[in-house]
């Protein structure tokens, strides 16, 4: 090898253990810069609202909660029942990160839960459509109570154990022909209406 060839494959080496090193630096304060930006957003005072997901099956629609959660500052999600947990690559798909951000637990049953929280003195309020509910534009949240939103099944809606546990049952009213929202949907126009109305 002549000295010119081996003085060029030595440059071509330093670039590319330069432009691998450049890239790893960055990655690294790209890194640093998220978690920064996590733990200032797990210090930030949260709304006083939980959101709880009483057995949601479709993980897309999990993932988007805790998407719209991170958006309204809500200080917890419970998934409760059949509800599926992070870390899972569909939840990721649509939380683009929010679980991270947003505190988050797992439990077994949404009616044991609903009676804890009714103990600590939370408001809770499924989000249903049945008979004696309340239209949520007749609502008023009132800024110095906490509030637990149970949001139920695709299919089966928030479990008939939890509605009787419930200090009330909001409905979003509707002017179609469905009657009948994507969770995702409803959680954020529930989080919209309990921070902002």
């Amino acid at each position: 090898m002549t000295l010119k060839l081996y003085q060029k494959f030595l440059i071509s080496n330093f670039i590319k253990i330069l432009i691998k090193t450049t890239a790893i630096f960055f990655t690294l304060i790209f890194i640093m810069g998220l978690l920064e930006e996590i733990t200032f957003f797990k210090e930030t005072d949260k709304s006083p609202v939980i959101v709880i997901l009483d057995n949601i099956r479709s993980l897309n629609n999990i993932g988007s909660v805790f998407r719209t959660s991170d958006a309204f500052l809500v200080e917890k999600i419970f998934l409760c029942g059949i509800t599926a947990t992070p870390p899972h690559k569909d939840i990721n798909k649509t939380a683009l990160g929010s679980t991270e951000s947003v505190d988050w637990e797992y439990k077994a049953s949404t009616v044991e839960l609903v009676n804890e929280l009714k103990e600590e003195g939370v408001t809770i309020l499924s989000i249903e459509q049945c008979e004696g509910s309340t239209k949520l534009d007749e609502y008023i949240f009132t800024k110095d109570k906490k509030y637990a939103l149970v949001f139920g099944n695709e299919i089966k809606g928030v479990s008939q154990e939890v509605i009787d546990k419930s200090h009330n049952v909001i409905e979003i009213p509707q002017l179609g022909t469905k009657h009948s929202l994507n969770i995702s949907v409803s959680v954020g126009i529930l989080l919209w209406s309990s921070v902002y109305k």
